[in-house]
Formats: C-alpha cells, structure tokens, sequence
C-alpha cells in the first residue's frame, strides 16, 4: 500500500502557553521538527535539529 502524500503524521513534542514544539513524519521519509514562536515557525531537519538541541543546552549553564 502507498502512503497518501497527504497523510502526514505529526507528534507534540513540547508546548507551553505561547510556543510549540512538533515533529513530522514526512511522505518521504524524513522527519522534520517544527518550533513555533508566536507568529513565526522555525522548520528543521534531523541533522539541524540535533545541532539547535546541542546550543540549547549549552544555555542551560549559563
């Protein structure tokens, strides 16, 4: 069976009041993550996200 291009599957991975973190499981393949602050969403891919949870972090002992 083909999967419908349409069909995406996401998943929240973290919400608060303003902001929203979900993943996507694409037609193609590839996961995506999405961060949406307010008004603007910032779209990644894996390897992208990996590096932007590393900067995250090293915040955290600042």
């Amino acid at each position: 069976m083909t999967q419908d291009p349409n069909d995406l599957k996401t998943k929240t991975l973290a919400e608060t009041d303003n902001f929203i973190v979900w993943q996507a499981d694409e037609p193609d393949g590839e996961t995506t993550f999405h961060l949406e602050l307010s008004s603007v969403t910032v779209h990644f891919f894996q390897e992208e996200w990996d590096e932007f949870l590393q900067l995250v972090g090293a915040l955290k002992g600042k």
